[in-house]
């Protein structure tokens, strides 16, 4: 849908409300109590109960809407935005667009979607031939370090780390000029440290198994060498990284574009629900604004 094709068809909250009732109709309810998955529909008290032990289920109950106010025209006019806009929408701009008060509902409201985003995303590994690198991104400094003395480069207390995965395949006929690979999906995981431990079980927890991996020669994916076979680590001169592992690095650089052009100051802590909103779209590039209705469907599941 497009825009005025989304106010014609979403333009009350009943319509809103029975579009949420017919997407959780189809992914089915389980009842907290009993864990039934049979219900039938109460019009008169709008829930769900149970057919077993008679629970009831409220509409929101057990999605990422549950004990929110807001109504469910807001929930799925931020759901569009952010999930049909190339570059996203900020906080006080749905703020400002929705004519709501305060801040901090529409704050806790967009990050519930990009949490449902990395949720629906976590569900599916990368196979294949996989890029890894790592990307760093600038937050705001904690209260707790605000005092250390400041570190540059690698450590620095301005930036967080994550791991970037980029699935790729190769091109029969490649363009001159142009990649040998063409690239199809992405992973971005934020972590604290990046010792080989750490890294295995995040290699592990997003990549097939025997996926071949292909990675610069950074000490810690050497050191992991001997835990993965496929794993391919060669040193790569700087002026060489995007031509050796293109796909992460054009996704680094999309990604930091748009955090400093939307998001300002963004809290570390909160980084992985930013990538996982950037990566939900990515992946799902070519879904045109069907990507709504997958939208809608990860937070009915979430």
């Amino acid at each position: 849908m497009n825009i005025i094709e989304f106010i014609e068809a979403y333009r009350n909250e009943t319509a809103c409300r029975l579009k949420f009732k017919e997407v959780r109709d189809k992914a089915g309810v389980v009842c907290k109590k009993c864990s039934s998955t049979e219900h039938y529909w109460l019009w008169s008290k709008e829930m769900y109960q149970c057919k077993k032990c008679r629970f009831r289920t409220s509409l929101r109950s057990g999605t990422i809407m549950e004990a929110s106010k807001l109504s469910f025209q807001y929930w799925f006019i931020a759901m569009y935005l952010m999930s049909c806009t190339k570059k996203s929408i900020s906080v006080y701009e749905l703020q400002r667009q929705l004519g709501h008060k305060r801040y901090e509902p529409i704050w806790a409201m967009m990050h519930k979607i990009r949490s449902a985003m990395g949720t629906r995303d976590n569900k599916y590994l990368l196979k294949g031939n996989v890029e890894v690198d790592e990307g760093f991104f600038e937050t705001i400094v904690p209260e707790r370090e605000k005092d250390e003395p400041r570190k540059r480069g690698r450590g620095s207390q301005k930036q967080t780390m994550a791991m970037v995965f980029a699935e790729s395949e190769q091109v029969k006929k490649p363009k001159k000029n142009k990649p040998s690979t063409r690239c199809k999906y992405f992973k971005m995981v934020v972590t604290n440290t990046f010792d080989a431990k750490t890294a295995k079980g995040i290699i592990n927890k997003h990549i097939q198994k025997n996926s071949t991996m292909i990675s610069d020669g950074y000490k810690t994916y050497k050191a992991l060498e001997k835990e993965f076979e496929n794993l391919i680590t060669q040193k790569i001169p700087s002026k060489e990284a995007h031509i050796k592992l293109p796909w992460v690095h054009t996704a680094i650089g999309n990604v930091k574009k748009v955090l400093q052009g939307i998001f300002h100051r963004i809290n570390p802590e909160f980084l992985q629900n930013y990538l996982d909103e950037f990566c939900f779209k990515l992946n799902r590039r070519y879904f045109g604004l069907n990507i709504f209705d997958r939208t809608l469907i990860a937070c009915t599941l979430t």
